[in-house]
C-alpha cells in the first residue's frame, strides 16, 4: 500500500502523455525526498526478446554525467592493474580476486571491467555476476585490452542500455537537482543511441512507450510526437 506522501505525489500526474521537457520537470517538482533521487527512463520497446539479435546491448555517454559515484571492478594483470588503479577503479586485481569473489559469493561494485585474457577466470563467476548484470561483455566496452580508458569513461557518464525480458530498457538519466537542460541533453542521447540499436528484425513500433519517474516518485508518460 502506498503511502500519503506517493498518493499525494499522484494527484499531480497528468492523465495523458506531455512533452518530453513538462515531464522532466515534473520529475523534479516532484523528487521531494531527504536525497537527492535520481531522475530514471522506462521505454517500452517492440522487440521479441526471445529472438537473440533483437535484444538490445550497447552504452552511451551521458554529456551531463550520471550525477552519482560509480565503484568499478577491473580484472586484469600486469601494468593493466596499477593503470586502472589510477583511472579510479575501486577494486582491481587478476586471479587472487577472482578466487576472492568465488569464495565471497558478491562484489560490492556497479561496473566490472576485464582484460580480454582474464575472461577465462571472470567467467567462471558467472552465476555470481550475471544474475547482478555485471558480466563483462565486449558490446559495452567492458571487455578490453584499455581498461584505464574504460574506467575513465564509465566514471565520466558512460552507461549501459540494455533491455529486461519483458523489452524495456531502464536507467537513469542523472539526477534531480540537475538543471533541467541537463537532464534533456541526457535524454537526448539515450533515445539516439536506442534508435541506432534497433535491431533490422524488429518490426512494428521500435519505442512503444516512455516513461519517467523520480526515485521515489511515480511515472509520467512522455509523448512520442
Amino acid at each position: 500500500m502506498k503511502n500519503k506522501r506517493y498518493n499525494s505525489l499522484l494527484e499531480e500526474i497528468p492523465s495523458s502523455p506531455v512533452d518530453k521537457g513538462d515531464a522532466l520537470a515534473l520529475c523534479k517538482k516532484l523528487a521531494t525526498a531527504k536525497f537527492d533521487e535520481s531522475i530514471d527512463l522506462v521505454v517500452v520497446l517492440g522487440v521479441d526478446t526471445k529472438v537473440a539479435e533483437e535484444n538490445i546491448r550497447t552504452t552511451v555517454s551521458l554529456p551531463a554525467g550520471t550525477g552519482k559515484d560509480v565503484r568499478i571492478a577491473v580484472f586484469a594483470g600486469g601494468e593493466s592493474l596499477s593503470e586502472a588503479e589510477k583511472a579510479g577503479a575501486e577494486i582491481v586485481g587478476g586471479k587472487d580476486l577472482a578466487t576472492k569473489v568465488k569464495s565471497e559469493g558478491d562484489i560490492d561494485v556497479d561496473i566490472i571491467i576485464s582484460t580480454p585474457d582474464m575472461m577465462s577466470e571472470v567467467g567462471q563467476l558467472g552465476k555470481i555476476l550475471g544474475p547482478k548484470g555485471l558480466m563483462p561483455n565486449p558490446k559495452t566496452g567492458t571487455v578490453t585490452a584499455d581498461v584505464a580508458k574504460a574506467v575513465n569513461d564509465f566514471k565520466k557518464g558512460k552507461v549501459e542500455i540494455k533491455n529486461d525480458k519483458l523489452g524495456n530498457v531502464h536507467l537513469s538519466i542523472g539526477k534531480a537537482s540537475f538543471d533541467l537542460e541537463k537532464l534533456l541533453e541526457n535524454y537526448e542521447e539515450v533515445l539516439g543511441e536506442i534508435n541506432r540499436a534497433k535491431p533490422a528484425s524488429s518490426k512494428g513500433d521500435y519505442i512503444k512507450k516512455i516513461y519517467a519517474s523520480s526515485t521515489m516518485g511515480p511515472s509520467i508518460a512522455i509523448d512520442l510526437n
